[in-house]
């Protein structure tokens, strides 16, 4: 079978997204890590708790949630209860599993943490682009989901603040 080289053009754009997707998450990291001495992944684990209901959900939907596999959420929210920011628990419907809720302490974390997230969110990213290209960047994301995500696994956590 013949390789079906990219166009200049399709090369240039894979170049610059796979710049983006090198540098991206070294600079929220370390925005992350200066500010609030949480790993990327930390905040988000923290933030999707947030998000939940009663600030609780079982390990393996926080894990779905999050894309992580059993070992690493595991590891990370053991880390994040050493720091009282989560606290683990036997789920009171179903003994066999384990639920992970975002403590009053975590969610001080959270509360203090987002602003500036969102501020290195906005800087390196939402600013640089016009509002017509923050629709197009949704729509690139939602076009690249689909063939990473054929199944949807992941659509509840990228559609969560989609309008109902």
């Amino acid at each position: 079978m013949a390789t079906n080289w990219l166009t200049t053009d399709e090369l240039r754009a894979w170049v610059r997204l796979v710049a983006v997707l090198e540098l991206l998450p070294g600079r929220l990291d370390a925005q992350l890590r200066r500010d609030a001495g949480l790993t990327n992944f930390e905040y988000y684990v923290l933030a999707m708790l947030s998000e939940a209901p009663d600030r609780t959900l079982r390990m393996t939907d926080l894990a779905a949630q999050t894309n992580a596999t059993a070992p690493r959420l595991s590891h990370v929210v053991q880390r994040l209860e050493k720091r009282g920011l989560v606290a683990r628990f036997p789920c009171p419907t179903d003994g066999r599993v384990t639920n992970a809720r975002l403590t009053d302490e975590g969610w001080e974390k959270v509360l203090a943490t987002a602003p500036g997230h969102v501020a290195a969110v906005r800087h390196d990213v939402i600013d640089a682009l016009s509002s017509r290209q923050i629709d197009q960047l949704r729509e690139i994301g939602e076009a690249i989901l689909q063939r990473l995500d054929p199944d949807g696994r992941l659509t509840p956590m990228y559609h969560r603040h989609d309008p109902s």
